[in-house]
């Protein structure tokens, strides 16, 4: 049986005349921590966006377990079940507890009952720190607080891969810290992720597959010690020369 959860091929997305995505292939495997890193306006989130079809591929397929989901928008719902996301902008229920929002997706989606509901939430809650939190609501909560809410209310439906889009992007620096901490806990459990970030040194320390994107293409792609060692394409070169410098 393959360990490919995920396989991307010839993925192409256009916003009106403009391709933002221009046939894109990479694999997901079962534990890889899959980084994907670019410039602004390269394709990272629309890539992410479509993996989780929030965005509607113009062309090319998404596999999961080798199958195309794009041939069977039906089981989309379940799909997204299975591969979580975590967006920059935390997407909490602002009338709802922290716990609540934890909760809400294993009772409503996963037709769970209140008992299991809830002790998989404390369980995910404390995972990421949250526990003296439970009762808190969003605007109660600091930007790095609300970020790992989300991220519990993530694992608590258990998916098979977690997509992180910019975790840290709307956070203040020293709330990033915090985040990127649960990311890498999680990494070191196994978890399978793919993560966007402009975050170059966690990208470098937690990953095991980096990608590099630009203009909607994969330019190279590698493990972090060839990417941020060993960049063979002049361009890869002078993205990291820039951002490694800052």
């Amino acid at each position: 049986m393959s360990d490919n959860i995920i396989e991307v091929r010839s993925l192409v997305k256009t916003f009106g005349g403009n391709e933002v995505l221009k046939g894109v292939d990479f694999t997901v495997r079962k534990g890889d921590v899959t980084c994907i890193i670019g410039a602004s306006g390269s394709g990272k989130s629309t890539l992410l966006r479509c993996i989780n079809m929030l965005e509607t591929p113009t062309g090319g397929e998404i596999l999961f377990h080798g199958e195309d989901i794009m041939q069977r928008k039906s089981s989309v719902p379940e799909y997204r079940t299975r591969v979580g996301m975590v967006f920059q902008n935390f997407n909490l229920f602002y009338n709802m507890t922290a716990l609540k929002n934890c909760m809400v997706g294993t009772r409503k989606v996963l037709k769970k009952d209140k008992a299991t509901s809830l002790k998989i939430a404390l369980d995910y809650l404390e995972k990421v720190g949250m526990s003296p939190f439970i009762n808190a609501r969003p605007r109660q909560l600091s930007g790095g607080q609300q970020q790992r809410v989300a991220i519990a209310r993530a694992l608590a439906m258990e998916p098979e891969v977690l997509l992180f889009d910019e975790p840290t992007s709307a956070l203040d620096p020293q709330m990033v810290g915090e985040v990127l901490a649960v990311i890498r806990k999680l990494a070191d459990e196994g978890w399978t992720m793919i993560i966007v970030t402009h975050e170059m040194a966690f990208a470098r320390d937690v990953s095991n597959h980096v990608v590099y994107m630009q203009d909607g293409i994969i330019c190279e792609e590698g493990t972090p010690e060839q990417i941020f060692q060993n960049p063979q394409k002049q361009e890869t070169k002078e993205f990291l020369a820039r951002f490694m410098a800052g």
